[in-house]
């Protein structure tokens, strides 16, 4: 027999407001009738009311509060029986996986970017004609390294060498150069391989976007008679993006980290490939090693954010004993889940970890190059 879900059966839900047809559907019902059979919509022909409202938005809260409860009582102390109990169909108890890591990822990533305060940093950022290079002694001073007699002899050396000024008249003769001639330039570069002919083309657009204040393709197209096409496009994108993030490398590191949470869901399944290489022969789904990953991942969400909470509170550095904790946590949910030996269990989890590592390092690269073309 079909499992309806619970309905309220207080306020429009009341006997005396059903009705004998769906007033979705049409389909026809019978008083007896809780929920449509053929759309599943509450049987109701009740007016909703503002009191009804927020009477369903309450209860919804509630009930999630309740599973939301549970999925963290049986993460934190079953390490590895949360996911048996979900893969064997006792789901009703528990949140969804999915939706509960995506949660956890976007709070976390959320307190990141408060605390960080990663905004302060535009202040090293470079206004449109300010020399790329400019080295001030002031600079230096500021910086935190070595005693005073070091300090005193980099600003000396620096001083003597003149690198500041050297480096910035280079700069100066190559803008010059292309803000002669941009479309000459352009052809200089043509013949070049794919990758050089590319950051060429992004260095002349960076160029052009600084000093001669160009604010789009088709503006550059039409002053410089460049080509429209599509590696041309691809390398001013990439050049606006890169001026965006010289000028303001703290709203960039702001863009960056709100794109986290949706990179891990693009990570998960690829290093859960490898979990499922690595327990083939365990009779287990894609599927359910995707949840394990889910979960494990979750609870290392939840103590980075318990961490994250502590160091603002106490100006602490606890990230280092909650990995620790996660650590062993995650061993105990391999020795559960896959109810292997130590030793084969020792020997997938460093493997496994090393993997994680490897792909985690990747996808950072790739996000980082990605939001340069996007930023």
């Amino acid at each position: 027999m079909e499992t309806k879900p619970s309905v309220n059966t207080a306020g429009r839900y009341k006997l005396k407001h059903r009705g004998v047809e769906c007033l979705n559907c049409g389909h026809p019902l019978d008083i007896s009738h809780k929920y449509c059979p053929n759309c599943s919509q509450a049987n109701s022909t009740k007016k909703l009311l503002l009191k009804d409202f927020f009477d369903e938005f309450f209860s919804n809260v509630i009930s999630y509060d309740s599973r939301l409860l549970k999925t963290l009582a049986a993460l934190l102390l079953r390490p590895g029986r949360i996911t048996k109990d979900y893969i064997a169909g006792k789901r009703t108890s528990y949140t969804n996986p999915f939706r509960f890591l995506l949660s956890l990822a976007i709070i976390y990533f959320l307190l990141m970017s408060f605390s960080g305060d990663f905004e302060q940093l535009n202040r090293f950022g470079t206004n449109a004609k300010d020399d790329p290079f400019n080295l001030n002694i002031t600079d230096i001073e500021e910086l935190e390294f070595g005693n005073e007699e070091d300090r005193k002899e980099l600003i000396a050396g620096l001083d003597s060498l003149k690198l500041g000024e050297k480096i910035s008249e280079q700069t100066r003769i190559k803008d010059s150069i292309i803000l002669s001639d941009p479309k000459k330039q352009f052809d200089a570069v043509s013949d070049d391989s794919f990758i050089s002919r590319h950051f060429g083309k992004q260095e002349i657009f960076v160029t052009l976007i600084e000093k001669d204040t160009v604010y789009s393709f088709d503006e550059a197209l039409t002053k410089y008679g460049i080509e429209s096409s599509t590696a041309n496009e691809l390398a001013f994108n990439s050049a606006q993006s890169l001026v965006k993030v010289k000028r303001e490398p703290g709203a960039y590191l702001n863009s960056l980290f709100s794109k986290l949470p949706f990179t891990t869901f693009f990570f998960l399944p690829v290093f859960t490939i490898f979990v499922w290489l690595v327990y083939i022969r365990k009779k287990h789904t894609y599927t359910d090693h995707l949840i394990f990953s889910f979960h494990n991942q979750s609870l290392l969400f939840i103590l980075l954010i318990i961490s994250s909470l502590i160091d603002s509170v106490f100006g602490t550095a606890s990230s280092g004993i909650f990995l620790l904790i996660f650590g062993i946590y995650l061993y105990k949910a391999m020795r559960n889940f896959y109810r292997q030996g130590r030793f084969k269990t020792i020997v997938k989890y460093v493997f496994l970890n090393t993997i994680f590592v490897i792909l985690a390092s990747i996808g950072v690269v790739l996000l980082l190059a990605g939001s340069l073309f996007t930023y």
